[in-house]
């Protein structure tokens, strides 16, 4: 029996390679949809809208395979329902079509396994609901080292980026910040480079705190190369992801799409240092349009470092930044909101802490998460919608 004109036999001994050592072998099914997720990190490039289109309108396993079978555009339209959706089609097939080669896509698996990465899609628990918020520019899955268990802290994370370039201000800035949001236990997410983005990892490292590098690259050559004791660190603690499978260079363009990763997936985006053209002004932008809260910590004005964040005061409306206190209110509210907390039984706090304003957690999660019996969390529960601080949905409760 085959799949995509791969003996299936063949493509589950992929799958299952990237997938947890405890975890149950896939059915037929769920092979041929995590090898379809991880087939179109390879074929278009990151952030590809056609093939996030079709890809939400057909699945990722039916677009596969009508890309498999050559499908004409026609074809393609039919598929599609909607004629109009075909524009762009034509070239973005060009694109794909010479990285269809089943060969490469299973050399993918393999060099993931090689590495002990892990191949994460939108089926998996630990999944970041963050990353939906791109629509057809979201990945199709992520590539993972590390613990995805981590990912879960994003829903309570705060994005510190800023310039390669840095200077002891920003560094000295950056560390602070990154100490205080883990002292109120918040994670923090950066892209892994130097600078800046160093800088916030290993205070988060030193801090005792869950940090999470996303890279442009495949993760099988950390890049920055002086950066790869610390990528280790931060996948022996955290975890380090990227779009890209393995054997893809990091590029120019790569890591502007790898920006709008970081964006989505922090609760808030705070750019410490940046020049007029730096890329975390790309990665702010992306907050910015994805509605996300964005902040900036002002320097010195006759700084060209600081050009960049004294562009997103006056142009982006970002909230001046300063102590991690103000990060907290840009994420919770103004610190007399925030004091309202006192009023709280410590059952009630334990519960709002393990709440997300995005991801529904059910009372049976929530209960794994605080430690508590379920009956207690439902007490807690319902305390807290009388106070209007939570809201259910059908899948469980967020943060209001």
């Amino acid at each position: 029996m085959k799949a995509f004109r791969i003996d299936l036999d063949r493509l589950r001994q992929a799958v299952t390679a990237t997938l947890p050592a405890d975890a149950a072998p896939p059915d037929d099914d769920a092979a041929i949809a995590r090898f379809a997720a991880g087939a179109w990190t390879v074929l278009p490039e990151p952030g590809d809208g056609v093939a996030g289109m079709v890809r939400q309108r057909l699945g990722d396993v039916r677009a596969l395979q009508l890309l498999v079978e050559g499908e004409s555009l026609s074809g393609w339209a039919r598929e599609l329902g909607d004629p109009g959706a075909v524009s762009g089609m034509q070239a973005a097939l060009a694109r794909w079509q010479p990285r269809l080669g089943a060969e490469r896509i299973l050399g993918a698996f393999a060099q993931g396994a090689a590495h002990d990465q892990r191949l994460l899609t939108p089926a998996d628990a630990q999944w970041p609901s963050g990353i939906d918020d791109l629509g057809p520019h979201a990945p199709a899955a992520l590539w993972l080292r590390g613990d995805p268990a981590a990912l879960d802290a994003c829903s309570r994370s705060v994005a510190l980026v800023g310039a390669r370039a840095s200077s002891g201000y920003g560094e000295l800035v950056t560390g602070q910040l990154a100490a205080g949001l883990v002292s109120r236990r918040f994670a923090v997410v950066s892209g892994g480079a130097y600078g800046i983005d160093g800088t916030a990892h290993r205070s988060a490292l030193a801090s005792g705190g869950t940090t999470v590098a996303v890279l442009a690259g495949g993760l099988d050559r950390f890049y920055p190369a002086s950066n790869d004791e610390l990528l280790r660190r931060i996948a022996a603690t955290g975890c380090v992801i990227a779009e890209a499978p393995s054997g893809v260079p990091p590029t120019r363009w790569r890591f502007l799409a790898r920006n709008r990763l970081i964006a989505a997936l922090a609760s808030a985006t705070v750019v410490v240092e940046a020049g007029q053209r730096s890329g975390s002004i790309n990665t702010a932008g992306h907050a910015a349009a994805l509605g996300r809260p964005l902040g900036a910590v002002p320097g010195p004005i006759t700084s060209g470092s600081s050009t960049g964040c004294h562009r997103l005061l006056r142009e982006y409306g970002a909230t001046l930044i300063e102590r991690p206190e103000h990060i907290v209110e840009l994420l919770d509210g103004p610190e007399e909101e925030a004091a309202q907390l006192d009023a709280l039984t410590s059952d009630e706090v334990r519960v709002l802490d393990a709440l997300s304003r995005r991801a529904a957690r059910s009372v049976d999660d929530l209960a794994v998460r605080t430690g508590m019996a379920p009956r207690e969390v439902t007490a807690s529960l319902a305390l807290l919608e009388l106070g209007g601080r939570i809201t259910e949905r059908a899948s469980g409760w967020v943060r209001a």
